[in-house]
């Protein structure tokens, strides 16, 4: 939802993906960044992790997204993770940072280094966070799931022992 300091940001409209295999495992992410004002210029970006897990594969892809963002802009963040998009739209993230990262169960909040680089990553931004059905019709969001085998596929194989050139 566009409010008077985001209508005078730029926008930019992110799609992220992320996945290990297997979980844990060998862990890939990806986003692709559009910028509707630059006539729909697109940005790839994309690594992998040796041991990690969805989850944090998931967060990253998000973190990275937004890292690369310049300045402060008006983004619509496209996620197939319903973990990381309700963490902020039905304040879960919230709750955590103001149980001391922990959850209403009094456990700790897996992954807390990651969640609170993106929370602030996301303070500096005016992010309005989307759902997407992962492995479904979202031409985006198959880019970046293509990105993630991608990513994982050229650490594989850097790391595999096999002669360079």
């Amino acid at each position: 939802m566009q409010n008077a300091k985001s209508a005078q940001r730029v926008r930019v409209v992110i799609y992220t993906d992320g996945g290990a295999t297997p979980n844990p495992g060998l862990g890939g992410w990806a986003a692709v960044l559009i910028s509707p004002t630059h006539n729909g210029a697109q940005r790839e970006i994309y690594g992998a992790e040796h041991e990690t897990t969805n989850n944090r594969m998931e967060l990253t892809a998000a973190i990275m997204a937004l890292r690369a963002l310049k300045y402060p802009c008006a983004v619509d963040l496209h996620t197939d993770s319903a973990y990381m998009k309700n963490a902020f739209t039905r304040g879960w993230l919230e709750k955590w940072r103001n149980n001391g990262w922990n959850t209403s169960n009094k456990e700790p909040v897996l992954n807390r280094d990651l969640w609170e680089e993106l929370f602030d990553l996301s303070t500096k931004h005016d992010i309005d966070w989307h759902w997407t059905k992962g492995h479904a019709s979202d031409a985006y969001n198959n880019l970046c799931d293509a990105l993630v085998q991608k990513a994982k596929g050229a650490h594989k194989n850097e790391n595999s022992g096999t002669p360079k050139g």
